[in-house]
């Protein structure tokens, strides 16, 4: 016979991450995404799964006007559509794999 013990501790990991620059907010808002993206704990966003059905909606809309959203390019060159696109396609697709992830943004 044995005794074994254990001292364990469960801790947040982040199984995702990324960035964007904020000059590209207005073009989020205009997807209908920007607080899904910026600001989720204001709309009640908790988990990555509550996020797949909005980015999907916003990404199929950038991708249906693109000269539409390639027009709020910022002019100081930091940040484009196809930065937007890119990034919204990644996170849509961790979502979709870790719906039940904690979601934190920090600004």
């Amino acid at each position: 016979m044995s005794l074994d013990v254990y001292l364990e501790v469960i801790r947040p990991t982040a199984i995702y991450d990324a960035n964007i620059t904020h000059n590209l907010n207005k073009m989020a808002g205009a997807a209908g995404i920007y607080k899904h993206l910026w600001r989720p704990e204001e709309i009640g966003i908790t988990t990555a799964g509550q996020l797949v059905a909005p980015l999907r909606a916003g990404l199929a809309l950038l991708m249906a006007e693109p000269e539409r959203f390639k027009a709020m390019n910022p002019p100081n060159g930091w940040g484009s559509y196809d930065n937007l696109v890119k990034f919204v396609n990644d996170y849509l697709h961790a979502c979709e794999e870790n719906a039940e992830a904690a979601v934190r943004v920090s600004r």
